[in-house]
């Protein structure tokens, strides 16, 4: 079944289908790609590691509240004292006490085969890239500043409607949800490309820089979506009756409501 909506399915950022859909968008991405870059580029997943602690405000999007395993029923446990008097004795609880956390991000990686070298990465952005504050966005600034002053392109794609976000401010007002290509060489940086993205809107197709002596390949973020959500059947797990979260304008409900309506999901 396909997704009822024309673009970017809303109901995918919900938290409890998010970090799904992350891992096989970037999946679906990389089958894409494999197909037309073969067999003068090779496309990896690869990880980024930070650590996440109990402080960090962007904990709460990556990671379950589970710090509390099992708390026993209260019982008051009292001990006799010569005189007859009770006193009380703390008990014991038990809970997650190693709090420190690591944190797994995937990203996709475009490799030259024949010099061996990263020509080209892409980035899917995660909620805790675009949480202030949160460790997630502090590792992912000081990677995505790396690569910005590196031979490497970048390309970073951003499906998610909360938070703040890397792509410049004047844009913001312009998208629900955004992709960026950054050309690598002096002649293109600090300049880039930037598509503002309608929640009405279909995804587009985006150019992936490659090697000067190669043309770009186009990278269809609609087909990918499209393809991702039909084989991982995300319809069994979504409800198109309540609103989703984050949530919507009131003119975004208004259409929202009709679309799923006439879909026959209302």
């Amino acid at each position: 079944m396909p997704s009822p909506f024309p673009g970017m399915d809303p109901y995918l950022e919900n938290p409890s289908v998010w970090a799904d859909f992350h891992h096989t968008f970037i999946n679906g991405a990389r089958e894409f790609l494999a197909e037309r870059l073969f067999p003068r580029f090779f496309i990896a997943v690869e990880k980024r590691v930070y650590i996440s602690d109990e402080g960090d405000p962007g904990r709460s999007a990556i990671v379950p509240d589970i710090s509390v395993i099992h708390l026993p029923e209260h019982e008051m446990r009292f001990i006799e004292e010569e005189g007859g008097g009770g006193v009380e004795v703390a008990q014991p609880i038990v809970m997650q006490t190693l709090l420190d956390e690591e944190i797994e991000e995937a990203r996709l990686e475009i490799l030259d085969v024949e010099s061996r070298t990263v020509v080209t990465m892409i980035k899917v952005v995660s909620p805790a890239n675009k949480i202030e504050g949160a460790r997630g966005r502090q590792s992912y600034r000081e990677k995505r500043v790396d690569v910005m002053n590196s031979p490497c392109h970048f390309v970073e794609i951003d499906l998610l409607r909360t938070g703040r976000s890397f792509i410049p401010a004047q844009a913001w007002s312009k998208g629900d949800y955004f992709a960026h290509v950054s050309r690598a060489g002096k002649k293109h940086r600090p300049g880039g490309i930037v598509w503002p993205i309608r929640l009405h809107q279909r995804l587009p197709s985006i150019d992936i820089p490659l090697t000067p002596d190669v043309p770009d390949v186009k990278l269809n973020l609609q087909a990918v979506i499209s393809s991702v959500y039909d084989r991982a059947k995300y319809s069994l797990v979504i409800d198109y009756h309540g609103e989703p979260t984050p949530p919507l304008t009131l003119e975004q409900q208004k259409w929202a409501d009709q679309l799923l309506r006439h879909a026959g999901l209302r």
